[in-house]
């Protein structure tokens, strides 16, 4: 049945925010007046979830030139679920800082790790033990690409663009797509790629995926410490754009059950010498380790433990099966993927598929970092804290 145009628009209306509504030209007025020195920084930090992103910001006399002219700053961590009431002051260590593209320059975005009153890592500060570890292996350099897959809903959590009480055609004509049939929310993608450009976040690349209202950006090569850095502020930088937009951008591994493909955070990686002529034995090797160790990286391939994986990692739509390791050239159906260049070539790098899309990617680099160089085995932990 066709539904008239007025319905559509009523349809549309009702699937994005009401603040997305509000008139931009207004605010614009307030954005352009000067601000005589002083500097706006915004502060973002994980929540307790170990999902969610959270910020505020503060004044500055003067714009901050490094992370060490940014001060320590701290929030109610009874409100992000990371503290009780009663003992509730959590402190926010600057430890990356960016341009601000929603306040522009001189304005700042800081990302932040949380502590707790007694200065140790809050439980979902999860940088502290990957900053250790890749302290550790620094003379590997190791380089990482993690692919973030999300899925543009509306405020109803309906993806964005579907038919209100059915669902689009079947997959096939949607990954890397043109055309209005095909791809939903395109100036929402290149809007968050243009902000995170201008950021200084190491975004590489954007493209629609498999399902319709799904997308990917790729954020990459970065070393060590500095991927996960790059990736949780591009992730806060997306909900932002969303925000203005009126819709919601989630993680969720398989937000739609049935034919339809979930998300993942792929996780290219490689270390120097993987990546010199050769390099292809020591991509073996490290592949080899990590079938041993197969149950330990679901585990901390998503927050709960690999039960949100479990939803993805099916066998189908382009995915391994949870139980089961595999490995192959060009093989996207496998746990691992070698690149069908690298192969060729002899040397390059290796692609996990099992990351979800709602990983913490400080919680998957450090994986891989003690299986493949720290030579781990087994699902403990080694704790290096004094060394």
């Amino acid at each position: 049945m066709l539904r008239s145009p007025a319905r559509s628009r009523r349809a549309v209306a009702m699937s994005v925010s009401h603040s997305s509504r509000l008139n931009k030209l207004v605010r614009e007025q307030y954005m352009r007046l000067p601000q005589d020195g002083l500097v706006q920084v915004t502060y973002v930090w994980i929540d307790g979830s170990g999902e969610g992103l959270r910020c505020k910001s503060r004044t500055l006399d003067k714009e901050p030139k490094s992370i060490e002219d940014v001060p320590e700053w701290n929030f109610d961590g009874s409100s992000t679920a990371q503290a009780e009431g009663s003992n509730s002051d959590m402190f926010l260590v600057p430890i990356r800082m960016f341009r601000d593209p929603f306040c522009l320059d001189p304005n700042k975005l800081v990302l932040c790790e949380v502590l707790k009153y007694n200065r140790k890592p809050a439980e979902t500060n999860l940088r502290h033990t990957c900053k250790k570890v890749m302290d550790l292996v620094k003379d590997s350099h190791p380089w990482f690409g993690m692919e973030q897959e999300y899925t543009l809903l509306g405020i109803n959590s309906h993806p964005y663009g579907w038919p209100d009480n059915g669902f689009p055609g079947p997959q096939g004509p949607y990954y890397c797509g043109v055309g209005a049939d095909k791809v939903y929310g395109r100036d929402i993608v290149e809007s968050h790629y243009k902000a995170c450009l201008y950021a200084g976040v190491k975004i590489c690349g954007t493209n629609a995926e498999v399902m319709p209202s799904q997308w990917e950006f790729q954020v990459g090569p970065c070393e060590g410490i500095e991927m996960g850095d790059h990736l949780w502020m591009a992730r806060f930088i997306l909900h932002r754009v969303c925000e203005d937009f009126g819709v919601v951008a989630t993680l969720d591994p398989k937000p739609m059950t049935g034919n339809w493909n979930g998300a993942g955070c792929h996780t290219n990686y490689s270390t120097e010498e993987m990546r010199r002529e050769g390099g292809l034995k020591h991509i073996e090797a490290a592949i080899e380790k990590l079938s041993k160790r197969h149950d330990y990286h679901i585990c901390v391939y998503d927050p709960r433990g690999g039960r949100d994986n479990s939803r993805r990692l099916t066998g189908h739509h382009e995915t391994s099966n949870i139980f089961e390791f595999s490995a192959g050239v060009a093989n996207r159906g496998a746990s691992i993927r070698i690149p069908r260049q690298v192969g060729q070539d002899g040397y390059g790098y290796f692609e996990d598929r099992r990351p979800a899309a709602n990983c913490d990617p400080y919680a998957v680099t450090e994986a891989i970092m003690r299986t493949t160089v720290l030579n781990e085995t087994g699902v403990e932990t080694k704790d290096y804290a004094d060394h």
